[in-house]
């Protein structure tokens, strides 16, 4: 899960390899989804849920002054993208352990 902080005004452009599957909460502010053909889609408010895939969307939008913020919530399965890298020991400081 991950935040998105849009300030007034703000937009951000919705990848589709990126929000594949991706669910969105409006937990603060409004924000406005704007449509393929650049028209302005609809105003959401806080608490307010929607899917991104297969909705025609482009980018999200701030219409107001106020800091929006967006839960995002995607499948775990696609959302592990971290590799493992070995732990390195600390340098000795030459204190006591």
């Amino acid at each position: 899960m991950r935040t998105l902080t849009l300030r007034g005004g703000a937009r951000v452009a919705v990848v589709a390899a990126e929000w594949y599957d991706a669910f969105g909460v409006v937990t603060r502010g409004r924000v406005q989804l704007e449509l393929r053909d650049g028209e302005p889609g609809p105003v959401l408010g806080r608490d307010a849920g929607f899917w991104l895939r297969g909705t025609g969307v482009r980018a999200l939008r701030n219409p107001g002054r106020r800091t929006a913020r967006v839960r995002i919530v995607t499948p775990r399965a696609r959302t592990v993208t971290c590799r493992q890298h070995p732990v390195r020991p600390l340098p000795n400081d030459g204190g006591t352990t």
